[in-house]
């Protein structure tokens, strides 16, 4: 079977873009299998997502080509082998929905992503881990530990080669710095009543006020607390009739929803970041 890659890439909008990338796969002989474009008239920037086979170069080749390529259009682009499963290290703390939602997709191939650990400060999913034959770090965090923990789940982040973290209901602020070194490589998921609900207990505060509409947000993490690119969101009606715990187990649903479409299409590379925005090509 021929090998299949997925380009990504963005640089500033121009005539002949498209033509000169399927040029490009062409002279190369590379065959498009999947293309979609994006000009963003804002910020003057052009988007391209392109799947296509090519069994004329290797990966390496290929790469080595599309550098020089890349270079008079000031592209910034990436090559990915489209059988390549994502190499993810996922973090959790004690709410396991979006946890337990995730391992059972990948189990099932529905997300093209290679778990290699799961990071978490409580004990509460270890079994759930080893019924996957997933490693488990228990890394407890408080104040006083905060920079020495934060430290030693950056060691397993790299030593398992993760181009993926994602916060699964992990209820611990990152700081700065490792927001920084997370960037564009972190995906976290919340309610979406933020700024209206913030703290403990959202749903109660929610259901307090009688809300009619729940939600959920993944975003990629940024030093601005909840307020990263955001890659997808989704609500469900909540009704007057509704307890907690109806608002509670329906935004968890709801949260596992969009946690799992943000993560496919990552790990698609179907997300490019456009500054403080998302281009998705679904």
């Amino acid at each position: 079977m021929t090998p299949a890659y997925i380009l990504t890439l963005s640089c500033p909008d121009r005539l002949g873009l498209v033509h000169a990338v399927s040029g490009f796969l062409l002279e190369h002989g590379g065959n498009i299998e999947e293309a979609a474009q994006y000009n963003d008239d804002a910020t003057g920037l052009f988007f391209m997502r392109v799947q296509f086979a090519c069994g004329q170069h290797d990966h390496a080749a290929l790469k080595t080509r599309l550098a020089s390529f890349a270079e008079p259009f000031a592209m910034r682009w990436s090559l990915h082998a489209k059988s390549a499963a994502m190499p993810t290290v996922l973090m959790v703390s004690r709410e396991g929905h979006c946890l337990n939602d995730l391992l059972f997709r990948v189990k099932s191939g529905l997300l093209p992503i290679d778990v290699r650990a799961i990071i978490s400060n409580h004990r509460d999913f270890y079994q759930l881990a080893a019924s996957y034959n997933i490693p488990f770090h228990h890394i407890p965090v408080s104040a006083a530990t905060k920079a020495q923990a934060e430290a030693r789940q950056y060691e397993i982040i790299e030593a398992e080669g993760a181009e993926l973290v994602i916060l699964a209901r992990y209820m611990q602020v990152l700081s700065d710095d490792l927001c920084t070194k997370l960037a564009g490589r972190a995906i976290n998921i919340h309610h979406s009543f933020l700024p209206s609900f913030k703290g403990a207990k959202p749903y109660y505060q929610a259901h307090d006020r009688g809300v009619k509409l729940i939600g959920a947000t993944a975003h990629y993490v940024t030093a601005d607390l909840d307020e990263g690119p955001i890659i997808e969101q989704d609500v469900t009606r909540a009704e007057h009739t509704d307890t907690v715990d109806d608002l509670t187990s329906r935004g968890r649903d709801t949260e596992s929803l969009v946690l799992a479409r943000a993560v496919k299409w990552h790990s698609e590379h179907r997300v490019l970041l456009n500054g403080h925005k998302t281009v998705v090509f679904r």
